[in-house]
């Protein structure tokens, strides 16, 4: 069974059975700006990853999520009943080049 608790702003957080979260395809892709058919495309094509770190110490009973695809970052931190305390899109710098130098030639 899965447990669905909805922050202010109605976004849900979902734990299944097991205690993993699952995030609703429609609402994390307007959250990077896409629709939930680019989303799922980027998805099949490998393109999404995502971690999970639970808080220790005075972060005790939190977690924080991160999905990355492309140059953007969705974070939030969720408390322990799946409430949203916070939730943020980055836009990341690219990497740097590592390729030759046109100078090393």
């Amino acid at each position: 069974m899965e447990q669905q608790r909805t922050d202010p702003a109605g976004f849900p957080v979902v734990r299944d059975a097991s205690g993993a979260f699952v995030i609703d395809a429609e609402r994390i892709a307007a959250r990077f700006g896409w629709s939930s058919a680019e989303w799922l495309g980027m998805q099949r094509r490998g393109l999404v990853t995502s971690r999970v770190e639970r808080g220790e110490a005075e972060d005790h009973g939190r977690w924080r999520l991160s999905v990355h695809c492309g140059n953007r970052r969705w974070f939030a931190i969720v408390s322990e009943d799946g409430a949203v305390i916070e939730e943020k899109l980055d836009f990341l710098p690219p990497p740097p080049h590592r390729g030759r130098s046109l100078r090393e030639g």
